[in-house]
């Protein structure tokens, strides 16, 4: 099975405001983004399962233009919290690389 870091040239997460992280996929060609896009693993069931998050806040944008899929959830704490460990949220996107995709 294909893991997502297989078909993306680029995969990255930053904040999306104090209370959003935003993960950005940049799919390797037109091809694979249209093949999946729209995957399971990328739903947002499945994405709010790996960050511990509600299903119902995922948001996901399909950009055709850029061959580009971006997701975003609502961080568990507000950026620049006590216990921050990862303030600009660039490390987030490492739980989604092994993704399968169906």
């Amino acid at each position: 099975m294909v893991k997502l870091h297989e078909v993306c040239r680029q995969v990255r997460s930053k904040n999306a405001g104090p209370f959003w992280v935003t993960v950005d996929l940049f799919f390797d060609g037109p091809e694979n983004y249209a093949r999946y896009k729209d995957a399971s693993g990328l739903s947002a069931d499945a994405v709010a399962k790996v960050f511990g998050v509600d299903p119902t806040l995922v948001k996901r944008f399909a950009v055709d233009t850029l061959s580009v899929v971006k997701i975003s959830y609502p961080r568990k704490t507000p950026q620049g919290g006590a216990v921050e460990r990862d303030m600009h949220s660039g490390q987030q996107y490492v739980r989604l690389l092994d993704t399968p995709l169906s």
